[in-house]
């Protein structure tokens, strides 16, 4: 049972990645949580999938009360969250009591921040279900929700007890929904890990779902090994925003609806990198090589037709701003990632 350490100074946890883990789900929440109550944050999707045999699992042990919310971003609200603390509160829900996040990005997003606010702390874990999720979103302790104005505007940092990872679940993924976390996996490989890159690149279909407990342990590691380092994302930890800054600003511009997390990540990674690459900042050739991988697993690549100033708005409220300046993140070459401080109004030359 693949297991990684997450050592922090307030807030340790386990990462657990084990095929099957949901069959025994009960007796790892034992492991950290010994009081009665749990309540199940997750979306009608999964419930359907999966909500029977969780609840099954866990009430052999516990009183379990399930909050099944729509699926997709347009969730992750004020509206939604509200919602939520009323049902938590109804559960009669205690600081000793426990909360888990029982979905892809914007469950464990949503369902840690209800977990961080409501009675000013209450335990949670995450049992990620989508692959974006198992290897990115559920570690480091970010949870948020959305504002009108922008992505993950209102968060906070709060470190769950616990990471359960069955990669069983992505078996019932959506296809398009697979390659979402796909751009995730890219990104890593983009920023830090050249050899998971050239992988990437020469995996047949049949390789790539074979290796897939591998690539979740390097993703979830080299997160980890950032997150250890630099917890509250001051410095270190932005370079895991590659391609985030633009990709947000797609994800708004659409209303959360043409384009997946991962589909608006992808085009701004490769768009980012382009325009580095013609600036002499980034090594020849590399937004060809991102371009070659992103086809390879169905993503796009190309910017869409967005007017310049509302691009420029929206990284305004971007919350690696500083002021006058951003921290951008580009890469020398594929594997080699850095920060680059940038006067805001120089931004557009990036863009």
């Amino acid at each position: 049972m693949p297991t990684l350490n997450v050592d922090l100074p307030q807030n340790s946890y386990q990462i657990i990645i084990e095929k099957g883990l949901l069959n025994r789900i009960s007796e790892e929440i034992k492991k950290v949580y010994t009081n009665k109550k749990i309540a199940i944050i997750t979306d009608n999707n999964i419930e359907e999938l999966y909500g029977d045999k969780i609840r099954k699992e866990l009430e052999i042990d516990f009183q379990v009360r399930m909050i099944v919310l729509e699926p997709g971003e347009k969730s992750k609200s004020l509206e939604v969250l509200e919602g939520v603390y009323n049902e938590l509160l109804d559960f009669q829900i205690t600081r000793g009591d426990l909360i888990l996040a029982f979905g892809g990005g914007v469950i464990g997003d949503l369902a840690g921040f209800a977990a961080s606010t409501l009675l000013r702390g209450i335990p949670y874990i995450q049992i990620p279900t989508s692959l974006l999720a198992q290897i990115d979103s559920s570690v480091g302790g970010k949870v948020a929700v959305n504002l009108p104005q922008g992505k993950n505007l209102v968060g906070s940092f709060y470190q769950p007890s616990a990471v359960l990872i069955d990669p069983e679940l992505l078996a019932t993924l959506d296809k398009r929904y697979f390659y979402d976390g796909m751009a995730e996996v890219i990104k890593y490989a983009c920023i830090l890990d050249k050899e998971l890159f050239e992988d990437l690149l020469g995996f047949t279909e049949r390789e790539l779902f074979e290796n897939m407990e591998r690539i979740i342990f390097k993703c979830c590691y080299m997160k980890k090994d950032i997150v250890v380092r630099d917890e509250l994302d001051t410095g270190e930890r932005m370079v895991l925003n590659f391609g985030h800054t633009l990709g947000h600003v797609i994800e708004k511009q659409y209303k959360y609806s043409k384009y997946t997390h991962g589909e608006a990540v992808a085009i701004g990674m490769y768009h980012i990198t382009k325009n580095s690459e013609d600036m002499g900042k980034t090594k020849k050739g590399t937004a060809n090589l991102i371009k070659k991988v992103l086809s390879k697993y169905q993503l796009p690549y190309e910017m869409p037709a967005i007017d310049r100033e509302k691009i420029l708005q929206t990284i305004g409220l971007d919350k690696k701003n500083k002021g006058q300046y951003i921290n951008l993140i580009l890469i020398k070459e594929i594997g080699q990632v850095y920060i680059e401080k940038i006067n805001n109004k120089d931004i557009s030359s990036y863009m």
